[in-house]
């Protein structure tokens, strides 16, 4: 690809990234912020230290909450832009539409739902503080190993192909894949520190919120990056393209002898 459709594409990942933000932030508001309140209402009651709010909660919930998912859909559309541009046509004979599906949901299993499942959002009051920055790099390097292990899966399946064919090769890369995200699993440290009496109801229901939020931003950027994607490198040939095409064939079909 030359760098004006790179570039192009980077803009239209962007804006996708933003459009996809809108209804993520929708959920996000609906599902997400009562039970926040609920868990801020829990940990008030609970706890005998009330120091100063720097910033109020409406604020918070409002003008907060939109600026923090839509710079991250205009943030992650555009790296996602960029890992299309690299994946359109390595993957396999996948078109621009078919190649973002695949890249966001990559993203979305890899980028989120991997280190999700080791460790999850926790609501306010969950968690201890002594140990935010000790889980807050454990799970930043979860992030980055799968993401690489992703990236050497579909290395590991591309070489398998030739000898395993298509299937075969992706069931082996996968099987790798999950081998190997297990162990991180197993070796790297959890941590458990959901206070004793806090809902358990209220702690599934604001974990399953934020995983909403994520697949609703990832699906609807998928979906519009692709058209997108599809109108820039694969446009529809135009009426006067048509007319043009089918006067060129009765042209020659005029000019035989």
């Amino acid at each position: 690809m030359n760098s004006i459709s790179v570039r192009a594409l980077l803009v239209r990942g962007m804006l996708a990234g933003l459009a996809a933000g809108l209804p993520a932030l929708g959920v996000a508001y609906l599902l997400g912020e009562p039970r926040v309140d609920s868990a801020i209402a829990y940990e008030d009651a609970h706890s005998h230290e009330h120091g100063a709010e720097l910033v109020s909660r409406t604020m918070q919930s409002t003008a907060g909450l939109s600026t923090g998912v839509l710079v991250y859909g205009v943030a992650f559309g555009g790296i996602a832009a960029l890992a299309v541009c690299v994946a359109l046509g390595r993957i396999g004979r996948f078109g621009p539409r078919a190649t973002a599906a695949l890249v966001s949901l990559g993203a979305l299993v890899a980028g989120y739902l991997v280190p999700f499942f080791k460790y999850p959002a926790n609501p306010p009051a969950v968690g201890d503080p002594e140990t935010l920055d000790q889980r807050t790099t454990l799970y930043f390097l979860m992030v980055v190993l799968s993401v690489l292990l992703a990236v050497g899966a579909v290395i590991l399946g591309r070489r398998l192909a030739p000898r395993l064919g298509n299937w075969n090769a992706t069931v082996a890369a996968a099987v790798a894949f999950i081998v190997v995200v297990g162990l991180a699993y197993a070796f790297l440290p959890s941590f458990n520190e959901v206070p004793e009496g806090f809902p358990a109801t209220l702690l599934w229901q604001f974990r399953l919120a934020a995983l909403a939020v994520q697949c609703t931003l990832w699906v609807s950027f998928g979906l519009l990056f692709g058209h997108l994607a599809e109108r820039l490198l694969s446009p529809r040939p135009t009426a006067a393209d048509r007319v043009a095409a089918t006067g060129a064939t009765d042209l020659a079909t005029a000019e035989r002898p």
